[in-house]
């Protein structure tokens, strides 16, 4: 981790990302915010709004403007998953019913799977399933930390971590 104008920054040499939750559903302004590591980006970010159980936007990446871009492109397409680099979208599914489902033939969902976690790979990537495990860093009912709209969660402890 780096600080730059007092700002935290990635470090992606280090596989340190940043980790934000923006609460979806009453438009509250929450966002949680951590800092993680495991998914191995070197660019860019993945988003998704799909993640159990609040189903809230739980977005990873290296630069901040990545990370807004991601949640940006979810919000447009009322759901589903993305990835950004360089503010560009490089791959989307939509889940237009309540940010959930894909209103496609299984066919098409597949396929746009296999393109999103292709273009995750492409950005350093090697999780096999990185919208997966996305998912279940904001379920804040498994150990140990979690990150919810609300921060981070020691679920042990049952407790916010300042």
């Amino acid at each position: 981790m780096a600080l730059k104008d007092g700002c935290v920054e990635a470090d992606p040499s280090r596989d340190i990302l940043k980790l934000v939750v923006v609460e979806r559903h009453n438009a509250s302004g929450r966002i949680g915010r951590a800092l993680v590591s495991g998914f191995g980006l070197k660019r860019g970010a993945l988003a998704s709004s799909i993640a159990h159980d609040s189903h809230n936007i739980v977005t990873v990446g290296v630069t901040d403007a990545d990370i807004y871009a991601a949640v940006k492109a979810i919000e447009a397409m009322q759901g589903g998953l993305v990835v950004v680099s360089e503010g560009r979208v490089l791959a989307q599914l939509a889940a237009p019913i309540a940010g959930l489902l894909v209103a496609q033939p299984m066919e098409k969902v597949v396929a746009g799977m296999e393109e999103l976690e292709s273009c995750v790979r492409f950005l350093g990537s090697s999780l096999a399933a990185p919208f997966a495990a996305l998912s279940f860093l904001a379920l804040p009912v498994i150990p140990a930390l979690r990150l919810t709209d609300l921060g981070l969660v020691d679920v042990n402890a049952f407790k916010l971590i300042d």
